[in-house]
């Protein structure tokens, strides 16, 4: 893609891809899943509307957040108030489920511009949210993080959603334990959204995470990872896993770069992980506490 497209035109400045949000009904579930499956989970944390997580951390700083209910009057509140986050991951349940893959998250030098470029562009989910939480290192070291969020969503997405998060304050603690994984994880490598059709898609994607000429027919480069928009059909064939028959725009699974895939695979035989090997890829079905299905590729 070039120039303008339905969404607007793209900066020029393509966006690193900060995180992703995965649903869950019990953050202990989702623990107990993702640490069988070789993660190091970290403890858990609490925001200050009503959800919490516990998240998956890499040492490039991006991470999964696992995202739990913990205070349903403090969300029933945040929603009221207009609290675009909580008021997403409410739709989300209420449309797909408690356990899911909702969000894909870049970063932001300055959420104020990019909820301009929003709003200009069509695309915007609502106001804006800056807040603060508590983050724990692995030692139980504490200290303040906090977020300046913009948030966009495309009117057939539903509760799926994409945000820009400006990291204002980052927590000075050691994240390195946190960052080591057993099954050999080093880093996001790839994101799959499934669309029926999926240009639209992916020039929704484009102007969101400022990726202009980044962007093609069917992926966005973005400098840390890419994001790949793939038909139910090319999904299902891909993979391996069910065809996806939902009728909007979903994101589906999560492809982790690891260092061995030969001791990934012995890893999770001996988890006692149901897996499948695709070639050279491992596949997981999605499951409780883990939102996704997730594919572990070697890469060096």
């Amino acid at each position: 893609m070039n120039g303008a497209t339905e969404w607007g035109t793209p900066p020029e400045m393509t966006r690193l891809l900060d995180h992703l949000v995965l649903p869950t009904a019990d953050l202990d579930v989702a623990r107990a899943r993702l640490a069988r499956l070789g993660f190091t989970v970290a403890p858990r944390g609490e925001h200050p509307f009503g959800t919490e997580n516990r998240c998956v951390y890499f040492s490039d700083g991006t991470f999964i957040e696992p995202l739990a209910i913990a205070d349903r009057p403090a969300a029933d509140a945040a929603v009221a108030a207009g609290n675009v986050f909580v008021a997403r991951d409410r739709i989300y349940r209420q449309d797909v489920g408690p356990e899911g893959f909702s969000a894909v998250v870049f970063g932001s030098a300055d959420a104020d511009d990019d909820h301009r470029r929003y709003v200009q562009a069509g695309i915007s989910a609502g106001p804006r949210l800056d807040f603060s939480r508590p983050f724990i290192d692995a030692s139980g070291r504490s200290d303040t993080a906090s977020f300046s969020l913009a948030f966009a969503a495309a009117r057939q997405m539903r509760g799926t959603f994409v945000f820009a998060c400006q990291r204002v304050n980052t927590p000075r603690v050691d994240r390195s334990a946190l960052e080591a994984h057993a099954n050999g994880s080093t880093r996001i490598a790839q994101v799959v959204a499934v669309a029926p059709d999926s240009m639209p898609m992916t020039d929704f994607l484009s102007v969101a995470a400022d990726a202009g000429e980044a962007a093609q027919a069917d992926k966005l480069e973005l400098p840390n990872t890419r994001i790949a928009v793939m038909t139910p059909s090319f999904y299902a064939q891909q993979f391996g896993l069910p065809r996806e028959t939902r009728e909007t725009p979903v994101f589906a699974a999560i492809v982790f770069s690891v260092r061995d895939i030969d001791a990934t695979r012995r890893h999770l035989v001996s988890g006692g992980v149901d897996h499948d090997m695709r070639g050279d890829r491992i596949v997981i079905a999605a499951a409780p506490g883990q939102g996704a299905a997730f594919i572990f590729e070697e890469h060096t």
